[in-house]
């Protein structure tokens, strides 16, 4: 029970707040009539029933990653297989992490716009009409402030309110449903189908449906956190709540307001739309009509409760999409804080501010939830898209017969295609903005993706025995000065037998660099999300040492601390002599100094490359200067390092035209 309610409070914040504002979006500026709210809710219903329960809850679940969920956990676990599986991976990552974006001014304006309906409440708002949207913004400026301190003191909280939030939702649907029992047909598909085929324009009112089923790849991604069997059995609850209320709506609707025609303001201000419905009145929320009238501020009270619950959730998973990003080296490094020892919790300061920017920007550009919904939901269906075609890699991998793949892409892609053709309707009226902000990461993703593919055909392998020798004839040269007791290097180099030519070339070459102990540090990140390992190869015994550490994508790499624990170990196991090869300090055993060497790269002038990847490259310089330096993003003492820099030369000029000529 108490891992049921957890879900409740982590999974279900996007998905169960989705009642506020999905009937609006349908009824608006169209007459309430049988065939549209039955029809409607019967898309609803079996949207509900294939996208989430049967493609999520039912087959996406079974990909877990060690335990661990979403789009770039999933992408892990196929990326061996095709090498353009990287482009979905990072176009999901990008719409997800713009329906952050878009997801807390939706949920959030659409509980709190009702109090601006109530009596007690309106000469505020006739006096002030944009006091609601100020109220929003200080809902959200408080949201992103308390980021920073960690969410598990008050997230205790959120299962209890998301449980009363779903028993609302079901007794309130209970409540309306006898007004009309005519709603149950909505449980037949075929009037979803009659409404698609038959309504005028009903393909296009997808894009109000599909509102519904947004939170569901939020559901995938906190897999981690509450386990697929928590999630399926708490979604039983969550589905049974959503319908119930849905259906209150659509009996509500028929019963008190058929025939009626409701707009949003800016249609009510539309000459020809007026025209057409000249007693069109002001848009009402169905979810708050269905509510006894003595009820309304506490509905509204426990709405907005849920709307920062929604919020949060997408808020913290937006944190966590960014760090797996930046272990797979798709996203810049960027600081991350853990405020509390909870597991899974971190705080990224750098997307906090983005997400709070890209918030508040949305407030104040729509400012009406209504206007909101049009930028809603395009974006998420790239993202549906991108894991229906990771998720048919996965079932590759795991020797599902062929038919069975192909028939879950005919349907899933064929459904998502037509929420994406219906949802494209909204592309002039602010669905711009949502492709706007995932085409704005998708591109910083993509070029930091692609400049290191490009850099690494300029990385140069050396065979690491050819220079032990020099290594060690230099280490007992005396005299060279001495550069430190212990010299550490991070290699790139995946054989243990390699080494980068620049790091040979920055020990013997550059400014020669004696130490007693030359360490090369190996960051191997896996598919795996929390393994946490090291192995020791000691190349030259007490001289030449390779640690190489195997992490999985969600754990950052502190090698600080790391590696003060591995030479903790074989200090322990006496396998190493840390003790400093001074005299003087010697005899009294007092420990070497660490020196860490990070090579930082910048681009050559000496460089002839195509024009797109000219662009490339220089974007990658500019992005990579407002993100963690090299030695930050490894978490290195800053103390302890010395940071060395180099030329990138990866497309040499080759056609000089130089010409000798005979001085007199």
């Amino acid at each position: 029970m108490a891992g049921l309610l957890i879900a409740l409070g982590i999974i279900y914040g996007d998905i169960g707040t989705s009642p506020l504002y999905v009937m609006s979006a349908i009824i608006a500026g169209r007459p309430i009539s049988e065939d549209l709210i039955i029809g409607s809710v019967s898309c609803i219903i079996w949207t509900l029933t294939l996208q989430t329960t049967v493609k999520y809850v039912i087959l996406t679940l079974q990909a877990d990653n060690k335990g661990e969920g979403g789009i770039f956990s999933l992408y892990a676990l196929v990326r061996r297989q095709r090498k353009w599986l990287v482009v979905a991976a990072m176009l999901g990552g990008a719409a997800l992490l713009a329906d952050g974006m878009i997801t807390p001014p939706i949920t959030v304006t659409s509980a709190i716009e009702e109090l601006g309906r109530q009596d007690f409440f309106r000469p505020i708002v006739d006096a002030n009409p944009n006091v609601i949207m100020y109220i929003v913004l200080g809902i959200l400026c408080a949201l992103f402030f308390v980021q920073q301190f960690g969410t598990a003191s008050i997230g205790k909280f959120f299962g209890p309110i998301m449980f009363v939030w779903f028993c609302m939702l079901a007794v309130l649907g209970i409540s309306k449903i006898s007004y009309d029992f005519e709603m149950f047909k909505a449980l037949n598909p075929y009037y979803a189908i009659k409404l698609l085929v038959t309504y005028p324009k009903g393909f296009w009112l997808l894009g109000a449906v599909f509102l519904c089923t947004t939170g569901a790849e939020a559901l995938y991604s906190d897999l981690g956190h509450c386990g697929k069997w928590n999630i399926r059995y708490s979604w039983i609850f969550v589905k049974t709540a959503l319908i119930l209320n849905y259906l209150g709506q659509g009996a509500w609707l028929l019963a008190k307001h058929h025939g009626a025609v409701f707009a949003t303001e800016k249609l009510l201000k539309d000459s020809k739309f007026m025209l057409e419905f000249p007693n069109a009145q002001e848009l009402i929320n169905p979810f708050y009509g269905i509510m006894p009238h003595w009820f309304i501020i506490a509905g509204i009270v426990i709405a907005t409760a849920a709307a920062i619950i929604a919020s949060q959730a997408l808020i913290s998973g937006s944190f966590t999409l960014i760090s797996e990003a930046m272990r797979l080296n798709l996203w810049p490094k960027l600081k991350i804080v853990y405020p509390t020892e909870e597991r899974g919790q971190l705080y990224i300061p750098g997307i906090n501010l983005l997400l709070f920017l890209g918030c508040t920007g949305v407030v104040l550009y729509f400012q009406e939830s209504s206007n909101m919904e049009a930028a809603y939901g395009l974006a998420i269906t790239m993202c549906m898209i991108a894991t229906s075609i990771l998720f048919a890699n996965y079932l590759v991998s795991k020797r599902t017969p062929p038919y069975l793949i192909y028939l879950y892409l005919v349907v899933y892609l064929g459904i998502e295609f037509s929420f994406l053709f219906a949802n494209l309707e909204k592309f002039p009226h602010g669905g711009f903005v949502s492709l706007i902000i995932a085409g704005g990461l998708f591109t910083i993703m993509y070029i930091w993706f692609r400049s290191r593919k490009i850099k690494n055909r300029y990385v140069e392998f050396v065979r690491m025995d050819h220079y032990i020798p020099q290594i060690q004839e230099l280490s007992n040269d005396r005299t060279v000065p001495k550069h430190a007791t212990h010299l550490v290097y991070m290699t790139s180099a995946n054989n243990p037998k390699e080494i980068e030519h620049k790091i040979i070339y920055s020990i013997l070459n550059r400014k020669p660099k004696r130490a007693d102990i030359y360490w090369f540090i190996h960051v191997d990140t896996l598919d795996d999300p929390y393994t946490c390992e090291y192995s020791v190869d000691h190349i030259i015994p007490n001289d030449i040492i390779r640690v190489e550490f195997r992490l999985g994508f969600r754990i950052e790499p502190r090698i600080n601390l790391m590696f003060r624990k591995v030479v903790a170990d074989l200090v322990a196991n006496k396998e190493v002599n840390i003790t400093s090869r001074y005299e003087s300090l010697e005899r009294n055993n007092v420990v070497g100094d660490f020196q860490f060497i990070v090579m930082e790269k910048y681009l050559s002038q000496d460089n002839e490359l195509p024009i797109v990847e000219r662009i490339i490259m220089k974007l990658y310089f500019w992005v990579k200067e407002i993100s963690l330096s090299e030695e930050r993003g490894f978490g290195l003492d800053s103390a302890s390092v010395t940071v060395e820099k180099f030329p990138l030369i990866v497309s040499p000029v080759t056609n000089l035209r130089l010409k000798r000529i005979e001085v007199d």
